[in-house]
């Protein structure tokens, strides 16, 4: 399957249980609407349509739509692109799921951790995948996760939260 077919079918599927709510919301239903959980905000997001290809592939989209809470470190769409050629097409073959499932799973931690609330120093959390994550808070309210840069945190879901990351992270 091509990468791009698979990113356009993976966005629109994600994407269906925010347009249902909003649906709901015009037909006059005047209940609050609920905080969007990470899959969610991701799909609801171009930035992250390599992501939510991947999160889909993998087969983790109910999984991260869960009850949580759970801290996600998200690549963008260029933190993929910077891999070498070829990485991003070969890890959403069928044959390397459990490959990609170890990638994505290394990106999330159980919790929720925002950096707001995060004094500067340097901190191991323990990953989904198995491993663990160094994260360093700076002084100056910079924040590394392996070496890949926070460009944007406290991004709040109803099951956790998402700090975004310039680099795809790997285990």
């Amino acid at each position: 399957m091509r990468i791009s077919t698979l990113l356009a079918s993976s966005v629109l599927a994600l994407g269906a249980a925010s347009t249902a709510a909003a649906a709901d919301h015009h037909r006059g239903d005047h209940q609050a609407e609920a905080q969007p959980n990470i899959v969610e905000i991701a799909a609801g997001d171009e930035t992250f349509s390599t992501l939510v290809a991947a999160v889909t592939a993998a087969g983790l989209a109910e999984a991260l739509s869960g009850e949580g809470p759970f801290t996600v470190f998200a690549p963008t769409n260029a933190a993929f692109a910077a891999l070498p050629e070829g990485t991003v097409e070969s890890l959403l073959e069928e044959d390397s799921r459990d490959q990609l499932t170890a990638v994505l799973t290394y990106h999330v931690v159980a919790g929720r951790y925002l950096a707001a609330d995060t004094p500067a120093g340097a901190y191991e959390l323990p990953t989904l995948q198995g491993g663990a994550v160094n994260v360093v808070v700076g002084e100056d309210g910079s924040v590394t996760v392996d070496g890949a840069n926070v460009i944007a945190a406290d991004i709040e879901a109803s099951n956790g939260v998402i700090h975004v990351i310039d680099a795809v992270i790997m285990p």
